[in-house]
């Protein structure tokens, strides 16, 4: 076509180019299939109520006009085959799959009666209010459960962000996320923004440019190893133990913060006494680096100021000895006086749904609409005490236990979320305590092995066929309007939320006044309304937000019940628990035990995330699935050769518990003696391969990434 003539309506059509022309129209929204905090700007790209395309929008601060495969993906994930049409009730046995199609009348109507009537039977505690993915709806669902008078809201966070939670309220109260932007040192601990938190990875490549020095640590070689002036290649599950011999080349070379130390701490001397057992030659036995480099490491990041730390939600967490290795992890910080400072770890007051952005919301109270004194213990409560003291929900992983036990009380029902039984440390453990519950509903978007286990199904809508308030770091607030209108019989979380609140919480006036009126309440320190924020759809910059100064430990002290931070904590000794960060060996290690280590010689890692997918939701997206349409097991040449495996080799990886088929991946990403899969594959879930009692005994998370396997090559397998 001559750059003089002017595109047909064909042309235009085909290029989708919105305009009265084409009848094209961009409506902007947000894509929230993976972390709440990178949730990217979307441009829907809509013609007669159907998107036709999709771009990212470039107005919006956070993602910059980006988009992940998985965002990309956003028309197979709306219009996808799988996606529950209308509430569905249970005809079959449970765990058939068999559904016939009811009412929303008659489904709300239903769930009302059955969890009322458990409530007479046997009192709220016996009924969990459960949310899994996405985050937005968990405000009203957790005020929905205490207002009912249940204390068992339960989320995904339990195998997720929140034993590092309760790591920092245990050794500081809250801590804050690193200022990337101010800062001369970041020390990454096993975590891979490039893949999990995609928004964040140019702040630190611009740092880079601008002479940030890097620490790399983690068992996994990952895009950002390539920007690193120092990698530590760990030995999966033996952080704590690094991070005890930093503070022992910190403190023996005096390079720790005096100040800080001396006026704002609890239990240094008992701690520095300890770290003296592992100075870096025994370090290096244990974690497989070089104690030259860890020299290297404690050095860079104790002179180099300020210095800041960015760790994942759970990698250092997923150990049977997670919780007090990352404690070791988070003490450095305070060591070395980059604490709640300019280019440091600067404490900010989270706002709606945890985004500390300046803007300080009423989502804790709004929530919180019962204390714990009034309500009979969680889920858990009796096993880990000190996630108790810490942690405001029951901890989800301890359910299928309580189901099956009956103690301290039954388990007999589930109103659920999101729900997804392979979360689950021996997920078919779940799913066969979930089948032995009276009443299991799922309220979801697609048709999941899960939901075939309900009584009842809902079906919930997406993001871009509904309205929701987030908040970004950047003092930037939107409330989303629907691109589209929910799909089939589909509806958002919060009618369906708050359609159950009038039939079950009538006394609750605030509910009862509905979704928008409780946003507003929720904002009102903040002067937002609702109204307000809908004039702008792409989103509102917040004028004149006021950070709050730094060290306000100085005049608050920390929030500890000494506080102070605390090297040695007060809760934990409470408990019964090590009140120092020690270290002991995963539950099944080479060295914890070299018995199992023979059969099983080699160490699994495991949920290490992949780009295009996020847990099991976007397994069935042709886009995404393509990448890697069998499940594979990541192991490093040098092991393969040993067992005869060349690349896409059908193989059987196994553990004490069990085997998968899967094929072999070769890379060097992973260290010779380590084996990494991705988790919740529907073909090969790893989850499978874990014992349901594999816990840390402190958080009770799961040792998702330090076991044992071995990997075998299967003759004469079909290509």
């Amino acid at each position: 076509m001559n750059s003089d003539t002017k595109p047909t309506h064909e042309e235009l059509t085909q290029g989708k180019v919105p305009g009265a022309k084409t009848g094209i129209e961009v409506r902007k929204t947000i894509c929230s299939i993976c972390n709440p905090h990178s949730h990217c700007g979307i441009d829907a790209y809509v013609k007669e109520g159907v998107i036709v395309k999709v771009e990212g929008t470039k107005e919006n601060p956070h993602s910059e006009g980006t988009l992940c495969s998985k965002g990309n993906a956003t028309r197979q994930y709306v219009y996808h085959k799988d996606r529950i049409r209308t509430p569905l009730i249970r005809k079959g046995e449970r765990g058939s799959g068999q559904f016939i199609p009811i009412s929303w009348k008659e489904a709300l109507d239903l769930i009302a009666s059955r969890l009322l009537k458990v409530r007479e039977e046997s009192g709220p505690e016996s009924i969990v209010f459960y949310v899994g993915f996405p985050k937005w709806m968990r405000p009203f669902v957790k005020r929905l459960a205490h207002n009912f008078g249940s204390p068992n809201f339960c989320t995904e966070s339990s195998v997720c962000q929140k034993a590092r939670y309760l790591a920092n309220g245990l050794t500081y109260g809250p801590l804050g996320a690193p200022d990337i932007e101010r800062s001369k040192c970041l020390l990454a601990w096993s975590g891979n923004p490039f893949y999990s938190n995609t928004a964040i990875v140019r702040e630190i490549l611009d740092a880079r440019e601008r002479g940030l020095k890097i620490i790399d640590v983690g068992p996994l070689i990952t895009p950002l190893t390539a920007h690193a002036d120092v990698h530590l290649r760990i030995r999966p599950g033996t952080s704590g133990a690094l991070a005890l011999s930093m503070a022992n080349v910190i403190i023996e070379e005096g390079l720790y913060d005096r100040d800080f130390v001396e006026n704002y701490t609890l239990g240094f001397e008992e701690y520095r006494a300890y770290v003296r057992q592992f100075p870096p030659k025994l370090a290096e036995d244990i974690t497989g680096i070089a104690a030259d480099k860890i020299v290297e490491a404690a050095r860079l990041f104790a002179t180099t100021k300020p210095a800041c730390m960015l760790n994942s939600p759970n990698a250092t967490t997923h150990h049977t000895n997670g919780l007090q290795n990352h404690r070791a992890i988070i003490a450095l910080i305070g060591l070395t006086g980059n604490y709640d400072v300019e280019g440091g770890n600067p404490l900010v007051k989270p706002g709606y749904l945890n985004v500390a952005n300046g803007l300080v919301t009423r989502d804790s109270e709004f929530e919180q609409s019962r204390g714990w004194d009034a309500m009979p213990p969680r889920v858990g409560q009796d096993l880990y005490p000190a996630w108790c003291k810490i942690v405001a929900e029951g901890q989800s992983v301890h359910i299928p236990h309580q189901i099956n036990s009956g103690k301290p009380y039954p388990i007999r029902a589930m109103l659920a979320f999101g729900l997804n039984h392979r979360m689950w440390p021996g997920q078919d453990f779940m799913a066969a305590s979930l089948q032995k519950l009276d009443f299991l509903v799922d309220v979801d978007i697609f048709m999941t092995d899960t939901a075939r286990l309900a009584d009842l199904v809902l079906p919930a809508c997406t993001s871009v066929e509904r309205s929701e308030l987030k908040f970004y770091a950047e003092q930037y607030v939107i409330w989303t309007q629907p691109a589209i209108r929910p799909q089939w019989e589909s509806r958002p979380d919060t009618d369906i939320i708050f359609d159950l609140a009038k039939r079950m919480v009538p006394e609750d006036s605030l509910m009862q006044k509905g979704y928008e009126a409780c946003i507003d309440w929720m904002l009102e320190p903040t002067k937002l309304t609702v109204e307000q924020l809908k004039k702008y759809p792409a989103g509102y910059a917040v004028p004149g937000v006021k950070m709050p100064p730094f060290r306000k430990y100085e005049k608050n002290g920390f929030g500890t019940p000494s506080k102070k931070m605390e090297f040695t904590s007060t809760i934990l000794a409470e408990v019964g628990q090590d009140a120092l960060p020690v270290y002991t060996e995963p539950g099944l290690s080479p060295r914890s035990t070299p018995e199992a280590a023979k059969k099983f010689p080699l160490i699994l890692t495991t949920g290490a995330r992949l780009p295009m997918f996020v847990h099991s939701r976007t397994f069935r997206l042709g886009w995404t699935r393509s990448l890697r349409p069998d499940p594979m097991a990541d192991m490093n040449p040098r092991d393969a050769r040993d067992r005869c495996i060349a690349q896409e080799d059908w193989v059987s990886l196994s553990t004490p518990r069990g085997s998968l088929r899967v094929r072999a991946n070769l890379t060097e990403m992973v260290s010779p003696g380590v084996v990494n899969m991705y988790h919740d594959d529907p073909e090969a879930s790893v989850n499978l391969l874990i014992e349901p009692d594999y816990l840390d005994p402190i958080s009770g998370y799961p040792g998702f990434k330090s076991l044992l396997c071995e990997v075998k090559r299967i003759d004469g397998a079909p290509p």
